[in-house]
């Protein structure tokens, strides 16, 4: 139950702080999507199935706020959080490298679907534009912040959440 109310917390938390605070720090004409590392490093430290029901209510939290169709933005994070779960056996808490690698993989993952979902089926077909403008400075501005929010977020999973290791969502 820790877990679950960690998780909520940690989701309202960011997606306020991406939605009002980051607004403010636009470099580029994005801002980081601090939803992705959350999705990304949940899936790495608990599985697929968390990371699929984090990123699964993150996008949903998207929708409701900002979506035009329903279910495009959970659809898009539940699917990276299920990719990101895959890395789940190979992952070391020590290492950093890993969780920032597969964090822009995701980020990356979540432009390219929301270029195929969003504006290819709208008969936009300028990719490279998409990629220079959005995909790119957005994984880059992401990992910058990802840098120190990953950490801040395994502080909370090791010191408060991993105590019983039992599942969350189980």
């Amino acid at each position: 139950m820790k877990k679950i109310i960690t998780y909520f917390v940690l989701i309202l938390l960011l997606f306020l702080l991406q939605s009002s605070f980051f607004c403010y720090l636009k470099l580029a004409d994005v801002v980081p999507n601090l939803l992705i590392i959350l999705t990304v490093s949940v899936a790495l430290m608990d599985g697929r199935m968390e990371g699929c029901i984090v990123g699964f209510l993150c996008g949903l939290l998207i929708d409701i706020n900002y979506g035009s169709l329903p279910g495009l933005y959970a659809l898009g994070f539940l699917l990276t959080g299920y990719l990101a779960g895959f890395f789940n056996r190979i992952y070391y808490r020590e290492d950093i490298t890993l969780p920032i690698l597969i964090i822009a993989g995701g980020d990356i993952f979540y432009g390219l679907y929301m270029f195929i979902t969003g504006f290819l089926s709208r008969g936009r077909t300028d990719f490279l534009f998409y990629l220079r403008r959005i995909i790119l400075p957005e994984t880059a501005y992401t990992l910058i912040i990802a840098i120190f929010l990953y950490r801040l977020i395994l502080m909370i999973y090791v010191r408060y959440l991993n105590k019983g290791s039992e599942s969350s969502f189980a």
